[in-house]
C-alpha cells in the first residue's frame, strides 16, 4: 500500500475537483434525480458534505493526538444537513468538502508524520485517515457520475490506491452464502495477483502458493466496485471467471456498502 500521505492528498484533491465538476452544472430537477442507489443525487452530496463536517473533526484530533468527538456528535450534524434543502446541500456540500481538501493539503509534513486517531476502536496515522476520506469520496462520487453518464468510471488514480486496501473491507462487508471456494483474482490496471477465499468468513489477501477453485481476471476498476456492492449487470465490463462460479455468487457476497 502507498505509505506517502502526500500521494493520497493528491489523489482526495483530484476527487474533489472531478465532484465539482460533476455538480455545479446541474439544475434544481437533476439534484433530485436518482444515483447509482437508492439516494437522490443530493442525498449522496448531503451525506459526503456533513461526513466531511465530520472529518474535520477527526482531522483535529488527529493533528492534536486527542481523543476525537464521540458518537453522540454524529446525529446533530447529520439532522443540520437533512434540513437544508437540496440546492443548499449541493452548494454547502462541495464547499464543505474543499475546506477539508485544503486543510489536508496545509498539512506540514511534521504534522502528518505525528498523526494519530483511535476512531472508533480503528488506529489511524494520517495515510490511514485520508484512505478512509478517498475510498467515501471517490465511490460516492462514481455514484453521482453514473447516474448523469452510464460509461463512468470510479477515477483512476483512487482505484490505483484503493486496490491495495480492499482487504479489511471485503472482510467487514462479505457475507459467506452456501459455496466454499478459493478464488485466485488477478486485476489489471494496475495488476494484482489476490486470493478471495470464502468459507465461514470472507478474506482477500495477496496470492500465496497453494490451489485455486477458479480464477477471476477482471480490471481493478471493476473488482472494487464489486467489492463495494456496484458491479450490477449493467455496469460490469467483460471479465473471465471459472470454477463454476458466476458474477452473481459473488454479488451475493458482497451486496454494498
Amino acid at each position: 500500500m502507498e505509505t506517502d500521505p502526500h500521494r493520497w492528498i493528491a489523489v482526495l484533491r483530484n476527487s474533489q475537483d472531478r465532484l465539482a465538476s460533476i455538480v455545479r452544472p446541474l439544475s434544481p430537477e437533476q439534484l433530485r434525480d436518482p444515483s447509482y442507489h437508492d439516494w437522490t443525487i443530493t442525498q449522496v452530496l448531503g451525506h459526503l458534505g456533513s461526513q466531511a463536517e465530520l472529518f474535520e473533526g477527526w482531522l483535529t484530533a488527529a493533528v492534536d493526538r486527542t481523543d476525537p468527538p464521540g458518537r453522540e456528535s454524529v446525529q446533530p450534524v447529520w439532522d443540520a444537513w437533512n434540513a437544508r434543502t437540496p440546492e443548499q446541500q449541493a452548494a454547502d456540500s462541495i464547499t464543505s468538502n474543499e475546506r477539508l481538501v485544503q486543510r489536508f493539503e496545509r498539512l506540514t509534513d511534521d504534522q502528518l508524520a505525528r498523526m494519530h486517531l483511535n476512531l472508533f476502536g480503528t488506529e489511524l496515522d494520517a495515510v490511514g485517515l485520508v484512505r478512509l476520506r478517498l475510498a467515501e469520496h471517490s465511490v460516492h462520487t462514481w455514484d453521482v457520475a453514473v447516474a448523469l453518464d452510464p460509461t463512468a468510471l470510479v477515477a483512476s488514480d483512487a482505484v490505483a490506491l484503493l486496490i491495495d486496501t480492499l482487504g479489511f473491507l471485503a472482510n467487514r462487508v462479505g457475507k459467506p452464502q452456501d459455496k466454499t471456494f478459493r478464488l485466485s483474482v488477478h486485476t489489471s490496471a494496475p495488476e494484482r495477483h489476490l486470493s478471495l477465499r470464502v468459507g465461514d468468513t470472507v478474506e482477500l489477501t495477496e496470492w500465496t502458493e497453494g490451489p485455486a477453485d477458479g480464477e477471476l481476471r477482471i480490471p481493478a476498476e471493476a473488482f472494487l466496485r464489486l467489492i463495494y456492492g456496484r458491479l450490477d449487470r449493467d455496469h460490469a465490463p467483460p471479465v473471465e471467471l471459472t470454477g463454476g462460479l458466476t458474477l452473481d455468487d459473488l454479488r451475493r457476497i458482497f451486496p454494498g456498502v
